[in-house]
């Protein structure tokens, strides 16, 4: 039982799979396509453009303000947001973004990812247990920090596939070619690993309640 003043944590869990692209132009994307969340299933997009502008876009309020409340951005759209896959190939829409992608073979991080009992592998102890080793293995990767509003975060990975191209569009300008994430996006304490994949993880973040 907590003292007089003092917030009791909460752990809200979201599972699904991140999709962290590079683009040619400079613009990086973070698309998450969340099964089951304390929201539901849904789908959100993180861009960060070559100037280092933010944004996000979220389907609700609702969501925006969580995910805004855990990430960094300088513009927040609440709008229509579409991640539908089929075989593979990703098509999402979300404001002035349009963009299309393939994920392929799975990469051999994938395969020592699976190696890993779900559970464990989805478990905060486990995501802080292997955050040095994710640190030096990716460039700007961490699988647990500090988020915003006091909040703690870890990342569960399961799985890792390769993103082996991609077609789009941001503002009716074209997005370019494939590219590697770079420089590391600035949404909150890590980006997604610097080579354009998908990863199916397992999100866990720590809310300070009333």
């Amino acid at each position: 039982m907590g003292t007089a003043g003092e917030r009791t944590p909460r752990r809200a869990r979201f599972r699904g799979r991140i999709a962290g692209l590079g683009t040619t132009s400079g613009v990086r994307i973070v698309v998450g396509r969340w099964d089951s969340s304390p929201f539901g299933a849904f789908a959100d997009v993180m861009l960060e453009r070559p100037d280092g502008h933010r944004v996000l876009y979220a389907p609700t309020d609702e969501v925006g303000a969580f995910i805004a409340d855990t990430y960094v951005f300088d513009e927040i759209r609440t709008v229509p947001v579409r991640a539908d896959t089929h075989h593979g190939t990703w098509a999402v829409e979300a404001g002035d973004l349009a963009v299309a992608f393939t994920s392929g073979r799975r990469l051999p991080l994938g395969w020592l990812l699976r190696a890993v009992p779900g559970p464990v592998a989805a478990s905060p102890a486990w995501a802080g247990a292997v955050d040095p080793v994710a640190r030096r293995a990716m460039r700007g990767v961490s699988t647990r920090g500090q988020a915003r509003s006091g909040r703690r975060e870890w990342y569960g990975a399961t799985d890792l596939h390769a993103v082996t191209r991609l077609a789009g569009s941001l503002s009716e300008r074209p997005l370019g070619d494939l590219a590697p994430v770079e420089p590391p996006t600035r949404f909150g304490f890590s980006s997604t690993p610097p080579t354009p994949s998908v990863t199916t993880v397992v999100t866990t973040v720590e809310v300070l309640g009333a």
